[in-house]
């Protein structure tokens, strides 16, 4: 049954992503993506993560991406445009990060756009493209 929503079952992926770049724990994402097929898009280089390296690959990048960041927190605003058809549902997600980059406190506001699948009965995300719509980051200390 489809509704207005993403339901918690599709949620649950997208939410350990977020925590993986809160902790830097990768066992938290066993089962979040599809087995073949991935594609992620990032503001770090090389922007683009897809073929059968590309968990390993983003993952790395990631904790290159992350060097400096401390006190990482996220917040979800409501989810926007969301469809589901069989076994793919797309959403775009508002999204709030916020920490300490080299020890100054940032703000960045972004859109996440997720395609999940359907795989062994439970959803995993296929492709995920993140956007930075503002950026803070408050004045060093004098």
């Amino acid at each position: 049954m489809n509704s207005d929503v993403p339901s918690a079952a599709m949620m649950v992926p997208v939410v350990k992503v977020a925590r993986f770049m809160e902790t830097l724990q990768g066992d938290v994402l066993d089962d979040v993506f599809v087995d073949e097929g991935l594609v992620i898009v990032e503001n770090f280089a090389p922007h683009i993560f897809s073929g059968p390296t590309a968990r390993r690959d983003w993952q790395q990048g990631f904790g290159v991406h992350a060097r400096g960041l401390s006190e990482l927190v996220h917040s979800f605003g409501p989810a926007q445009d969301f469809s589901w058809t069989g076994d793919l549902a797309y959403f775009s997600l508002p999204t709030r990060w916020g920490g300490k980059v080299d020890g100054r406190d940032f703000a960045e506001e972004g859109g996440w756009a997720f395609v999940l699948g359907g795989e062994s009965g439970i959803w995993r995300i296929k492709s995920y493209v993140w956007a930075v719509t503002c950026f803070e980051l408050s004045s060093p200390d004098v």
